[in-house]
């Protein structure tokens, strides 16, 4: 049997490995029963953003040293999913999730349940396509097995890191004389998140058979998964995925529970998922109830309309800020206010991943 440990670290910067290097150093974790990191670095998010890699290589770096492992033995065995953007009260941190072996039976209750795994890497014309549909589903059923869930109704979040194209990669797709999906870099980070989180729909069967092609993607936003939660970065050319729910084969410390925003300030969506992992909750989570809370996880997103429960907003007129960041920081106070604690995890661009405006929103809590 196995239990799921996670540990919330703080982060002075995008390189900083100090907390986790304690926590090593202590004994209270073991480096070798990482499988996977999960942060919020400081950088503005976009196609350019450098904090996105610079952690991942800090935090590989160290696996590494502390194992014994080389850096790519780290790269095959942790996903390491950096998402860029600490807009507005949100502060940088990171997530480790280890993977421990325990001693007993596993109990009738579900709990914490995380596996972790990579398609293969994608060429240029690939990105954004039906094959990055197809890689995402076809890990996140083996992630499931994996973690020892049977029902799709008990996956929660299924966190993944995509590639994005850039302008040497678009060039080497003509040279072989292939076509992308689109020319503008920065709108290739949401052809990639879609289809990503269109994998994890059809692997969950949260839309029908025959439903996704080359042609719905980032078109038809009535396809959509509840609990996928996609990032892109330069920093790789595969899918890097984290699946999280609740599983009785594992016999963890932890829950995790889930809900929908529907919009940018859908607090209620956010106690939905605290008491759908199990904590009740009266209005807001009490003092002793938000210490219990170990992270909120949720996607962002600007609604296409320019409204928010019929009130104009500029997050896409502004020409100064990218909506991406404006929606970042909106969600992101409202999920501070509800948990009371500003260090949590949102994350930008949120195609088929909830409704237009909404996006999904996850919550780990101490059993």
């Amino acid at each position: 049997m196995r239990k799921i440990d996670v540990r919330k670290i703080e982060m002075s910067g995008p390189d900083d490995t100090r907390v986790l290097k304690a926590l090593i150093d202590e004994g209270a974790v073991d480096p070798k029963t990482i499988i996977a990191v999960l942060g919020k670095t400081e950088g503005n998010g976009c196609v350019n953003d450098f904090t996105r890699g610079l952690a991942t290589l800090a935090f590989k770096r160290l696996i590494a040293a502390e194992t014994g492992w080389s850096e790519d033995e780290v790269s095959r065995k942790v996903a390491f999913v950096m998402s860029g953007g600490t807009e507005g009260v949100l502060a940088p941190h990171a997530l480790v999730f280890c993977s421990i072996e325990a001693e007993g039976e596993p109990s009738a209750e579900k709990t914490l349940a995380a596996s972790s795994g990579f398609t293969r890497d994608f060429l240029p014309e690939e990105q954004g396509t039906m094959a990055v549909v197809e890689e995402c589903r076809r890990v996140t059923l083996e992630l499931m097995e994996k973690a020892g869930i049977a029902d799709p109704a008990d996956v929660h979040f299924v966190q993944i890191k995509c590639p994005l194209l850039t302008s040497e990669r678009i060039l080497d797709a003509q040279e072989r004389g292939c076509e992308v999906v689109v020319h503008d870099t920065y709108e290739s980070m949401g052809y990639n998140r879609g289809a990503s989180a269109l994998g994890v729909a059809l692997a969950l069967g949260e839309i029908p058979e025959g439903s996704v092609s080359d042609e719905v993607i980032c078109s038809d936003w009535s396809l959509y998964s509840k609990v996928a939660s996609t990032s892109a970065g330069v920093e790789l050319l595969n899918c890097e995925i984290i699946l999280m729910g609740n599983s009785t084969a594992f016999d963890s410390d932890f829950a995790i529970g889930h809900s929908v925003m529907k919009d940018a300030i859908d607090i209620e969506a956010v106690i939905e998922a605290i008491e759908n992992a199990g904590m009740k909750v009266d209005g807001l989570p009490t003092t002793e109830q938000k210490a219990r809370i170990v992270n909120a996880l949720a996607k962002a997103e600007a609604d296409s309309t320019g409204y928010v429960r019929a009130r104009r907003n500029t997050m896409h007129t502004d020409s100064d800020i990218n909506h991406t960041r404006h929606a970042r920081a909106a969600v992101g106070g409202v999920i501070s206010a509800a948990v009371g604690d500003p260090m949590v995890y949102v994350s930008g661009g949120a195609e088929h991943q909830g409704p237009d405006g909404g996006g999904p929103v996850a919550v780990i809590v101490r059993r």
